[in-house]
């Protein structure tokens, strides 16, 4: 039982550590996948919460310029909802905002 607690504790840490490189990362970067942090603010009303707004002009012009393969490869990953992003949500974006799906990714 302590061993699986610490076994817990230390997946943990390592989700935490790269949650911060990851972020860290995208700040120097400026970007994830083609997509700025203004781009992903302004897609956040539309992936969160019980009630989510309709994607917005700037969050459907940013995911148009986005990289939408790579996007949807964090789809299962811990990241999302660790951000309070609906993971079933975001892959409802394109469609919403008249993108191309890419296979795989249809939410």
């Amino acid at each position: 039982m302590e061993s699986s607690k610490k076994s817990s504790n230390s997946m943990m840490v390592v989700v935490v550590l790269v949650l911060v490189a990851a972020m860290a990362a995208a700040e120097q970067a400026g970007a994830i996948c083609n997509m700025t942090s203004d781009g992903f603010d302004a897609c956040k009303p539309s992936v969160t919460g019980p009630d989510p707004a309709e994607p917005s002009r700037g969050c459907c012009d940013a995911l148009g310029a986005a990289d939408l393969p790579c996007l949807c490869s964090y789809r299962n990953s811990v990241v999302l909802p660790s951000l309070g992003i609906d993971p079933g949500l975001a892959m409802q974006l394109p469609r919403k905002c008249g993108l191309p799906t890419p296979a795989g990714c249809e939410g």
